[in-house]
């Protein structure tokens, strides 16, 4: 494997200094105790995840009832407070600090989430492994199973190298919970804050529908709204997820 290590992000360093070369390798209960924190998975009330510290040492308990992505991230999450922000003893986060969505703030929790994103799904692993495919949920689906990371953090790092406007969405019954979208996905375009009756993840929200459905073409004006959209077309996709929540891969055609 030809990497240039100086070209690296500072996670992705702490991976390759690991022996990380392929994305089973990625050990984050192991770098966490070579860097002198123990982890336990256990019940927390009202948080994913804390970090208590003192001098050298941590504790990072992480929800036990969370799923294997979210826990991976939410433990990388803590590493990254263990690694840069040794100025405080504690840290208890709550789902919504934690989350490969937020990684675009500028905090300190935005910083956290930013680094996890890199633990768990590393530039260096991860393009080389998608190489010329197209973003899908098919093919978030299929690197969260190869990375162990969360379909919601796969295909967030999906958008980084979309080649075509392409944008994620995360609705519940009511409303637009947040998006995110690729840099030529233009800034006069908006994402309608509810679903359509008339597409997939509509059906999802509301229960006739589970699982990932099939990509489909359908008029980009159930989806987003500005100028000429009634003329464009999308290919979406969604899946249901937990809490009533459905995300959705839109791409302009």
């Amino acid at each position: 494997m030809a990497v240039d290590i100086h070209k690296l992000s500072r996670p992705e360093r702490l991976l390759w200094g690991h022996g990380v070369r392929k994305p089973e390798h990625i050990d984050l209960e192991a770098i966490a105790s070579a860097r002198g924190a123990y982890v336990v998975y256990r019940k927390l009330d009202g948080c994913a995840a804390r970090l208590v510290a003192a001098g050298d040492r941590a504790v990072i308990s992480v929800a036990m009832d969370d799923n294997l992505g979210r826990r991976r991230f939410s433990l990388g999450h803590e590493l990254a407070h263990w690694m840069q922000d040794a100025q405080r003893t504690s840290f208890k986060c709550s789902s919504t600090d934690i989350g490969p969505q937020n990684a675009e703030a500028k905090s300190i929790e935005a910083d956290a989430n930013n680094f996890a994103s890199q633990l768990i799904l590393p530039d260096y692993l991860v393009w080389p492994w998608v190489a010329d495919r197209k973003p899908s949920l098919d093919l978030a689906k299929a690197m969260g199973g190869e990375f162990q990371a969360s379909l919601t953090a796969s295909a967030l790092k999906l958008l980084h190298r979309a080649k075509v406007p392409t944008a994620i969405t995360c609705h519940d019954q009511r409303r637009l919970k947040w998006s995110r979208r690729s840099r030529d996905f233009s800034t006069d375009l908006y994402i309608l804050n509810e679903l359509h009756q008339d597409t997939i993840a509509f059906e999802m929200a509301f229960g006739s529908a589970k699982g990932l459905g099939r990509p489909a073409r359908e008029s980009a004006s159930r989806w987003i709204s500005g100028p000429g959209t009634y003329r464009m077309e999308v290919w979406s996709q969604s899946i249901a997820l937990p809490e009533g929540l459905v995300l959705s891969m839109l791409t302009i055609a």
